[in-house]
């Protein structure tokens, strides 16, 4: 369907972008999670550290910008720093 009003065709124009940005974070947020895991699988105290801290750093940063609900990274995180000291022991 064509827009013709020029509110809805700009509408649309940013509602493209929103969902391109999104995609983007969402996908980063994705290798992310896996390169946590793969720390995991590692055993080596340090590396799952520093996984955890990136992997926190960019759910909390996607939240913010809107690509997932901020309960959701808080979760998410949460779940994330239970595996990591489960793996630590």
């Amino acid at each position: 369907m064509a827009l013709r009003i020029k509110s809805g065709i700009k509408r649309n124009r940013q509602n493209e972008k929103k969902r391109a940005r999104n995609t983007d974070v969402k996908s980063d947020l994705k290798t992310q999670l896996k390169k946590f895991g793969a720390a995991l699988e590692s055993n080596d105290p340090v590396q799952i550290a520093q996984a955890l801290k990136e992997t926190e750093s960019k759910l909390k940063k996607a939240s913010t910008k809107g690509a997932i609900h901020k309960k959701t990274a808080s979760r998410k995180v949460s779940r994330l720093a239970k595996r990591a000291s489960r793996a630590s022991e």
